[in-house]
């Protein structure tokens, strides 16, 4: 269940901040939390810059999207809260974003906003506010065993967004309530115009924040081209053509390479930070048996991990089968049943049991 069940109404209702971000998710949310008993205060994290560009942040975490949260609460009779995170925003979100590129990675940074601001900063906000909960509109489940709490996947395999969870630290679950799990969005919006909710026809918010229009236009702006070779590997590293700066590019492209006539089967296989490299290659040499990860996290005990896993190593991708093996203290190796496409440096291999969220880490490494 994603809901711990209140079978009689308490003298004092349990208290709970939910995170409101303006969208028809959070608001439906709050009100089920509200329909179930709970005490609800709703609260909006500010990221937005003072000198944020026109058009900027239109659809979430912008002062439009903070005027129909606070509508929303209103609406619902529940406190509400605007808090301000633009520094640690900066700090853990956008600062590290660029360099990441830069160095031929291709970073995640939803996992550790999630980690340290959204599912970190938020639920002490909760706990010094007197809130025994703290719940967001991710379509995730949360499961209550004897043992602990657990994450399964949202019911609506479209929106289901375990895998930007993996990174939350174990004892922060008990905490935590996902009213949306058990639903799909067409369900969501239905119960949005059943109570009213200014939201409830607003459209759904998709990519980071933080970018206007897209990562390489976003790339495109903040740093500056810097040529350099692009080699095939399957022709022992001969040059065939010119890159404007690795940051442009990312592993598994084919389209928008500029390489010669001969060349245009070629698929991005490795982005060369060190010597600022494009290297390409066959759609075969895009696929990798292994990986290896740092920064791994588990929401259960290590020595609980199963050693066959499922996994994923991009949000929009089907789980495949891997074998897991623990390399150190804050790290694993997987092996797959079968090569999978496009494994790329500094994206997260999420680790599943059926449908229950394992935990996770950042790939640093493929063969």
């Amino acid at each position: 269940m994603s809901l711990p069940t209140i079978k009689e109404p308490a003298l004092v209702p349990l208290r709970v901040l939910c995170a409101l971000s303006g969208g028809v998710d959070s608001s439906v949310a709050t009100a089920l939390l509200q329909e179930r008993g709970f005490a609800v205060v709703g609260a909006m994290m500010r990221f937005w810059p003072d000198d944020r560009p026109a058009g900027a942040f239109d659809l979430c975490c912008s002062p439009e999207a903070a005027y129909d949260a606070r509508r929303v609460a209103d609406r619902l009779n529940v406190p509400f809260y605007l808090l301000d995170y633009r520094k640690e925003f900066d700090e853990v979100v956008v600062d590290p974003f660029v360099p990441s590129y830069l160095r031929g990675e291709t970073p995640n940074p939803c996992v550790w906003c999630n980690r340290h601001i959204k599912f970190g900063s938020l639920v002490r906000r909760a706990q010094k506010l007197g809130c025994e909960f703290m719940a967001t509109g991710h379509y995730v489940r949360r499961v209550d065993r004897s043992e602990g709490v657990e994450l399964h996947r949202g019911r609506d395999p479209g929106k289901d967004q375990t895998y930007f969870l993996w990174a939350l630290p174990r004892d922060i679950l008990p905490y935590l309530l996902f009213p949306l799990g058990e639903f799909d969005k067409l369900q969501v919006r239905q119960m949005a115009r059943e109570r009213g909710l200014g939201t409830s026809e607003k459209p759904g918010s998709s990519g980071l924040c933080f970018i206007t229009h897209s990562v390489r236009d976003y790339l495109r702006a903040t740093t500056e081209p810097n040529p350099g070779p692009v080699i095939d590997a399957s022709r022992d590293g001969e040059v065939v053509g010119e890159h404007h700066g690795i940051q442009y590019y990312t592993v598994g492209q084919k389209r928008g390479l500029g390489l010669f006539q001969s060349h245009l089967s070629r698929y991005v296989i490795d982005l060369r930070g060190d010597d600022n490299t494009v290297v390409v290659g066959t759609r075969e040499m895009c696929q990798w048996e292994r990986l290896e990860v740092h920064r791994a996290n588990f929401l259960l005990d290590v020595d609980e991990v199963p050693r066959c896993v499922m996994v994923q190593v991009r949000y929009r991708q089907d789980p495949t089968p891997a074998t897991l093996a623990f390399t150190g203290p804050d790290s694993f190796e997987l092996r797959f049943g079968k090569p999978v496409f496009a494994v790329t440096v500094g994206q997260s291999a999420v680790l599943y049991q059926g449908e229950r969220l394992l935990g996770g880490g950042v790939i640093v490494e493929r063969g």
